[in-house]
């Protein structure tokens, strides 16, 4: 198995550092290797944030990369920040709950993937937990590590308000695995 690269790209505040935390933390608990770095910048609050992903069992020799295997964009912003990082080899994710992306600015991507992650947050669950249901749906298209290693990474970075909140916690699980069901609805995986 080789090496998953991935971009993960959100508006500030979106959570898309805490998913490439938590999936780069299960990987590596999972005795995958990985890596993750963020770009933030000045974006913390309404700015584009782009976080790179590589997990996978082969050593990781550089921390950026040209193409992504799998690109998160979850804003016309974010696809627009991360179309670079498509090509002919890429699945691109995209909240569809709101307005449909741009064609044009996803490159020649191979598989174009628009979950209503927002839309599922709101009415299923709580709009609290849609980075958690984005987290499902990356994790859906990693390489395989057990549902175990993901929740255990969730409660090593949210933890703490787990221990204000404890209905937190399976509402933050019940989301990862609903991401999952969408991804799997999808492909059939």
């Amino acid at each position: 198995m080789s090496n998953v690269k991935m971009v993960l790209a959100g508006e500030g505040g979106q959570g898309v550092q805490t998913v490439g935390e938590v999936l780069a933390e299960a990987a590596y608990n999972a005795g995958l290797e990985a890596m993750y770095l963020p770009n933030f910048g000045v974006e913390q609050r309404g700015g584009v944030s782009l976080a790179y992903v590589q997990v996978g069992e082969e050593p990781i020799t550089a921390p950026k990369f040209r193409f992504a295997d799998v690109v998160v964009a979850l804003s016309h912003r974010s696809v627009a920040r991360s179309a670079r990082y498509v090509n002919d080899h890429t699945t691109l994710v995209y909240d569809s709950s709101g307005e449909e992306i741009d064609g044009g600015a996803v490159g020649q991507a191979r598989r174009i993937l628009g979950l209503p992650a927002v839309q599922v947050a709101r009415e299923e669950l709580s709009p609290r937990v849609f980075n958690m249901v984005i987290l499902g749906a990356v994790w859906a298209l990693a390489p395989a590590m057990p549902l175990q290693e993901v929740k255990r990474a969730v409660e090593s970075h949210l933890g703490y308000k787990f221990a204000v909140q404890p209905e937190l916690r399976e509402l933050n699980f019940r989301a990862i695995t609903r991401g999952r069901e969408l991804v799997a609805a999808r492909f059939g995986g």
